[in-house]
């Protein structure tokens, strides 16, 4: 017997700057084992993604991995 997600398989993919400086590192979080909307909630912590980081963008889909990097310079 199979057992049934509650999550969809597409992936979430975020892209971040590590500090709100100007100079900060950009970075791109893949997440697939979470809704969109657990990330949207405030007090969801995502592993990986440090307290005083800045989400640039959210995306649902593979493209948006390609997508970010290029855009972000990774």
């Amino acid at each position: 017997m199979a057992r049934e997600s509650s999550y969809p398989k597409v992936p979430i993919v975020i892209a971040f700057a590590t500090s709100n400086r100007s100079n900060a590192q950009h970075q791109v979080k893949v997440v697939r084992n979470r809704t969109i909307d657990d990330l949207i909630d405030c007090n969801y912590i995502i592993h990986g993604i440090s307290a005083k980081a800045v989400i640039k963008e959210v995306g649902m889909g593979e493209i948006f991995i390609e997508r970010y990097k290029k855009k972000y310079g990774i």
